[in-house]
């Protein structure tokens, strides 16, 4: 996998998991991340509950031991390595902050349409 490859995964993970936690969970912390990939390093802060830091950890390490290149979609993976309950945990947080993502979008769209007019 490449760096640039990596580093969208890890945005992408920073991205959906604060929209699932804030609105499922309460007792929220920061947490500064530091996640070394070849020679490189991305760093980041994020507000999360403690199971979802634990399973953004979990997530981050199942990418940085990923062996595959190009690296496909997990639930297309042939080769698993996820463990079957976080793997649900993943694709119910995943399913819901990009629900709410689109839907999202597609507000601001719709609004724009509506300012024009």
């Amino acid at each position: 996998m490449t760096f640039e490859k990596f580093e969208s995964e890890v945005k992408t993970l920073e991205k959906f998991f604060p929209i699932y936690c804030n609105d499922k969970h309460t007792n929220q912390i920061e947490k500064e991340y530091i996640v070394p990939f070849e020679d490189k390093k991305i760093e980041f802060k994020i507000t999360l509950c403690e199971d979802c830091h634990e399973l953004l950890r979990y997530a981050i390490n199942r990418l940085q031991e990923c062996p595959n290149d190009p690296k496909p979609r997990c639930r297309k993976c042939p080769n698993p390595c996820y463990e079957k309950d976080k793997f649900k945990q993943m694709a119910k947080m995943m399913r819901y902050s990009g629900m709410k993502l689109g839907l999202t979008k597609a507000a601001k769209r719709i609004k724009k349409i509506f300012k024009k007019s």
